[in-house]
């Protein structure tokens, strides 16, 4: 899954209901819809796989669902394009499971990253996925903001290219976020507003809050209360998702059947 989503009138109606329900954090119904296909086909694997790792990554739940939609994938890959998507998503899932101290798999998601780049084209759609990636690990577990800002920028050239704009999003809040870092507090304020206005524009619901959190945080008064409070709005709608962002907000709302 590249990490785009857009309900446009010429999406299949399966990638259409897909993404309806990730972006309102359904994950578990939305891989149910790719389950028969997901069997055979690499493609629909490798997409049933990223779902319920963010789901893992959203919620700190679902470990096992995504480890063996994983191995799915993997069995199936043929392709060094799909070997090397497959590595990807193994690196992303060890990523997940450290970041949230489960389990510590940092050498287990370098690894598979550094084979997917291995097995990937230059020009292979998955490379600025990639290099997101890359980048998480350099920001967040090597704690390099140099190979992390040089991953995202990649990341970010790739994802224009590509018109990608959910991974645009993504790419806008981590270079934001290193910006902020540096003090650079335009440069910040600008990324964060992107990444806000990108999800809010693909109705990526789950994907807001965090978004409102990160430019509050870039803001002045009384605008970035105004933003925190919208965020609370947002978490306590779904139910509590993303959890890490609990300790910023109050309390959510009783969660049933994945906020679906």
């Amino acid at each position: 899954m590249s990490g785009s989503g857009t309900t446009a009138d010429d999406d299949p109606p399966l990638q259409t209901a897909v993404w309806r329900l990730r972006s309102r954090a359904c994950w578990t119904d939305a891989a149910a819809l790719l389950e028969h296909h997901a069997s055979t086909d690499p493609a629909a694997a490798l997409q049933r796989t990223a779902l319920l790792t963010e789901r893992c990554l959203y919620t700190g739940q679902g470990w096992t669902e995504a480890e063996d939609a994983l191995r799915t994938a993997e069995a199936i890959a043929r392709s060094d394009d799909e070997r090397g998507s497959a590595a990807s998503e193994r690196g992303h899932l060890a990523y997940a499971s450290t970041l949230l101290a489960v389990r510590d798999r940092a050498d287990e998601a370098s690894v598979a990253l550094s084979r997917s780049a291995a097995l990937l084209a230059p020009a292979s759609p998955a490379r600025p996925l990639l290099d997101f990636r890359r980048g998480l690990i350099a920001q967040n577990i090597a704690e390099s903001p140099q190979a992390a800002r040089a991953a995202f920028r990649r990341a970010h050239a790739g994802a224009a290219t590509l018109g990608d704009e959910l991974l645009l999003s993504s790419t806008w809040r981590h270079l934001a976020a290193l910006a902020l870092r540096e003090g650079e507090l335009a440069e910040a304020r600008h990324g964060f507003a992107e990444s806000l206005r990108i999800r809010e524009e693909l109705g990526f619901l789950v994907g807001t809050a965090p978004a409102l959190i990160s430019l509050a945080g870039a803001e002045e008064e009384p605008e970035a209360t105004r933003l925190r409070a919208e965020a609370g709005r947002l978490f306590r709608l779904l139910g509590g998702v993303p959890t890490w962002l609990a300790p910023y907000l109050g309390p959510p709302a009783p969660r049933t059947a994945e906020a679906s």
